[in-house]
């Protein structure tokens, strides 16, 4: 061996003698030993002997396999002394010597024990020790070790952090390097790396001034070291550019610590798992890489550096994952996205409120976390950048696998349970458990089926993006059908995908969301019979075969004839119980029939209807438009038991998802709209038997200018007959009758090629399809339009008017008719209708003798006023009613063409008038705005 070789080998046998004496901060590594790095040493290792140092032999040759055996042993000692307090100077005194300071061959070696002390035993080392000499008397340096306080990281370290070499007092500073020979400096630097690449100092490589272990996010950013002065510029640079590695490590081993924290969720905790498996590999390898150091002589830096270049790659493709993962948890100063929506925020700490959570650090619900598909999502699109390396893409690969682990089995519960095992809330569908089924027979929002579960659109991984929809809707029905009893929870789900790289990945999805579906429409179609449903509510709503509620109306005329607040619904019920279970009816037969209930709504139709059309928004930004003038919820002082009637249905869970709280107001809105026109019709028809059946009105008066008024009467009237009639007939059958036939036809089921039953539509299409229907038949109504709603209110408060006043008119009618001024049969009139009129005037209380001021002509001035009142209602009804039909133009053109059919059949209505025919554009939409 040279000589060069021989001192560089003796050198690092001597220095390794010194480190073991003198190291400023000896820290071993964790992954060489099978012991953990961070056990506490036992303080009585302390004490074992050292051995007694030889004098060197002259020509002895120095073996580096000798040395590194040696090496070992005293490596192992340090390792378990190496946070344990130097109390005695002696001891100090024996390691703090430096390689350089050995006194030359002829020293004899210093008696190393107090004189008290027995003679230590020879431990058989070859090779020869030098001399040392005593160093003087210093204060020790009592660096200590504590315990940390538990974190929710179950394998964080607890150990404190050591003191920091500089903060060494000067006597335990190693030979500057300047004094140190190239290959001395080369050994130094080759045992320095080896302890800082496992994130310690070395006695020359050091951790920069700006970085302080104790600060979280400077050990996160990894640690910077320095190299003390002298380093030869030859070593230099290779060993700055090796440095890189133990900062990617450092910083990816805090990053493991920090992201196993229970508030960072599951993926998370699966992702530190697989990294912690990479570093275990990491230190096997830096623990062969010591054990080349140490037996093997040709062990360069230039040799060390290429056996670590493909592991430098790996702890770097590590440190940028885990610095953009650190990034988005707002853990190091830069900050990539914006805030979410604050709105959600406050609904998550609500949430956890109400589920009696732990709103402490951490756990705060609206806390900016980046979790579950968010991380997914970072290595998804980490792989798609590095897709052209092939090393990167392996790892990625890997890391992807592993970290989507536990959101593979969060997403198979739910499509095949539909249940949400979530208690980091990280998985994709958010469940707000705080919105139960119970709360249907309220909600008049959807709120169970709509906001119950909803997706959390910043969290999708990108390989569920395209299907994300179907996951939300699979989990939806599965939960509907498992509430119901309809899944097997105990039967384990096997043979799914448990990766997104496994090639069932998507077909998993497509099946679970096909039996979900399929499952959830079995029960409402078959089990809970849903048409039968839909079928019943037609009877009773849309006034269809409505026979038993004729009869209804007829029994209960007294009590709707009240005022809404002194209507007994009681009674009325008990009416309506005994009417649908009238042999011969349709209700007869009806299995729901004790689902329906009688109940009174003070707000009158127009404005409720007028509330819901000036409402934009839903959710959020809901916001009335009516102006505050207008207060619309106030009730209608003259409402009576007629106008307010309305009926009520009640549904079991889980058909109230299609016909829920929502869809039944639309349903209660129609049934008070057709309800309306019946009893209007009703009274125009009363108007017409009154008409007929009444002397005063029925014999043919000999004044001309009261028989002229008495057949504008008549006309009138059957104008708004006609146009009740018209609209009645459209509403029903031109409007809700063909689409409740394209509703049937979508529920039905239809054969599939297997001849097995398969449904036409999925159960939000059925949902969507029924509230389509009824949204439809409300547009078509002209039940959504302000415009029309208006006009059409006017005409009907003109009808009713009318034909509420018709007794009054028969009253004034015979105070302006001759004939009937007088004691005596008139002429014109027969002996039975006189007697009929007689009658009529004795039931009113009128005396039949009582003659007329004026019996030769009736009362001109009663007569003229009559008539100007006549006049007004001819105008009022045939005016609005031409507005009506310019509006109905206008629109069949724009918006709905069915509305051109009841333009012409209303039309008639007004034939014969000065308002019949067409207007302007100009003309018509001046009027509407008035």
């Amino acid at each position: 061996m040279s000589s060069s070789s021989h001192a560089r080998v003796t050198s690092r046998s001597e220095r390794r003698t010194t480190n073991d004496n003198g190291s400023a901060q000896p820290r071993p590594p964790s992954g060489l030993q099978g012991g953990s790095r961070n056990e506490r040493p036992d303080p009585r290792r302390q004490q074992s002997a050292e051995p007694q140092s030889q004098p060197p032999v002259p020509g002895a040759a120095h073996k580096r396999a000798a040395s590194g055996t040696q090496r070992t042993h005293r490596g192992v000692e340090e390792r378990r002394i190496e946070r344990v307090q130097v109390t005695t100077r002696e001891t100090l005194a024996t390691r703090t010597r430096s390689p350089e300071r050995r006194p030359g061959p002829s020293a004899q070696p210093s008696e190393r024990q107090r004189p008290s002390e027995p003679p230590r035993p020879y431990s058989g080392d070859p090779r020869p020790r030098p001399a040392k000499v005593e160093a003087p008397q210093v204060e020790p340096w009592l660096p200590e070790a504590s315990l940390v306080p538990h974190t929710s990281a179950p394998l964080a370290s607890r150990i404190s952090i050591p003191a920091l070499a500089s903060q060494a007092p000067q006597s335990l500073q190693p030979t500057p390097l300047p004094e140190l020979s190239l290959e001395v400096q080369e050994a130094v630097m080759l045992e320095d790396i080896l302890m800082v690449f496992m994130g310690y100092e070395g006695q020359y490589i050091r951790f920069a001034r700006n970085y302080n272990p104790s600060e979280e996010k400077d050990r996160l950013a990894g640690p910077t070291f320095k190299i003390l002065p002298g380093l030869d510029p030859s070593l230099q640079d290779l060993t700055t550019t090796m440095l890189k590695m133990a900062t990617h490590y450092g910083a990816v081993e805090a990053f493991v610590e920090v992201q196993s924290r229970d508030e960072f969720g599951a993926v998370n905790h699966a992702l530190c798992a697989a990294i912690r498996k990479l570093l275990l590999e990491y230190l096997v390898l830096i623990a062969q890489l010591e054990t080349q150091f140490l037996t093997n002589p040709g062990f360069t830096l230039h040799v060390l550096n290429i056996h670590t270049l493909q592991t430098s790659h790996m702890m770097f493709q590590l440190y940028s994952l885990a610095h953009e993962i650190l990034k988005r948890n707002s853990l190091l100063e830069e900050d990539l996205e914006d805030s979410d929506d604050g709105l959600d925020d406050i609904e998550n700490i609500l949430e956890s409120l109400r589920e009696g959570g732990d709103l402490g650090p951490g756990n705060i619900p609206g806390k900016k976390i980046c979790k579950g598909g968010s991380v997914l999502g970072l290595i998804t699109k980490r792989l798609e950048t590095m897709s052209g390396d092939p090393a990167a893409r392996s790892l990625l690969t890997s890391l992807l696998r592993d970290a989507s682990r536990p959101y593979m089995t969060m997403l198979n519960e739910w499509l095949h349970y539909g249940s949400i095992k979530d208690p980091h809330a990280e998985f994709l569908i958010r469940e707000q458990k705080s919105i139960k089924r119970e709360r249907l027979e309220e909600d008049y929002t959807d709120e169970y089926w709509e906001r119950r579960y909803t997706i959390r659109e910043h969290d999708v991984p990108p390989q569920l993006e395209g299907v994300k929809d179907k996951v939300l809707l699979a989990g939806k029905y599965l939960n509907v059908v498992r509430e119901c009893g309809g899944v097997d929870v105990s039967k384990a789900v096997t043979d799914v995908p448990r990766s997104f790289d496994d090639n069932r990945f998507l077909d998993n999805v497509n099946s679970a969301y096909a039996h979900a579906n399929q499952s959830l429409l079995e029960l409402l179609l078959t089990t809970h019979a849903l048409p039968a449903r839909l079928r019943s509510l037609k009877h009773y709503f849309f006034l269809d075969r409505s026979d038993f509620f004729t009869y209804f109306l007829e029994l209960g005329t007294s009590e709707l004839s009240k005022p809404v607040k002194k209507v007994n619904t009681g009674k009325l019920q008990s009416l309506l119980d005994l009417v649908l279970r009238q042999p011969g009816s349709v209700a007869a037969q009806d299995p729901f029939k004790e689902d329906i209930k009688v109940e009174m709504n003070e707000i009158s139709l127009t404005h409720s209807l007028t509330r819901v059309v000036n409402i934009s928004g839903i959710e959020q930004g809901e916001s009335l438009q009516t102006p505050v003038s207008q207060p619309i919820n106030e009730p209608d002082a003259s409402a009576i038991g007629f106008t307010s009637l309305q009926l009520d249905y009640s549904v079991p869970f889980p058909v109230s998802l299609v016909v829920s709280r929502k869809t039944v107001w639309r349903y209660q809105a129609l049934f008070r709209y057709l309800l309306s026109l019946r009893y209007l019709e009703q009274q125009l028809v009363s108007c017409w038997q009154t008409h007929n059946r009444v002397a005063s009105w029925s014999h043919k008066s000999s004044n001309r200018d009261v028989e002229m008024w008495k057949r504008r009467v008549f006309t009138l009237r059957a104008r708004m007959l006609v146009f009740v009639q018209q609209l009645l007939y459209f509403c029903t059958a031109e409007v809700i009758e063909p689409n409740w036939q394209a509703l049937m036809a979508k529920v039905k089921t239809k054969e599939d090629s297997k001849g097995g039953i398969s449904s036409v539509r999925t159960v939000d299409e059925l949902m969507q399809d029924h509230v389509d229907f009824l949204d439809t038949c409300l547009k078509e109504c002209m039940l959504t339009n302000k415009t029309l709603l208006r006009i059409h209110s006017k005409l009907m408060h003109t009808c009713t008017f009318f034909a509420t006043y018709t007794n009054w008119l028969s009253r004034e009618l015979e105070k302006i008719d001759p004939d009937l001024t007088g004691t005596e049969k008139p002429s014109n009139m027969n002996k039975q209708q006189w007697q009929r009129y007689q009658a009529d005037r004795g039931r009113r209380g009128v005396d039949s003798t009582a003659s007329n001021s004026n019996p030769s002509g009736g009362d001109p001035v009663r007569f003229e006023k009559m008539s100007e009142n006549m006049k007004k209602y001819e105008e009022n009804f045939s005016k609005n009613l031409r507005i009506l039909l310019d509006a109905l133009n206008h629109y069949a053109a724009t918006e709905t063409v069915v509305l051109l059919g009841l333009c012409a059949r209303l039309s008639t209505a007004n034939q014969g008038t000065q308002y019949s025919g067409m207007r302007t554009e100009e003309d018509a939409g001046a009027q509407a705005r008035e």
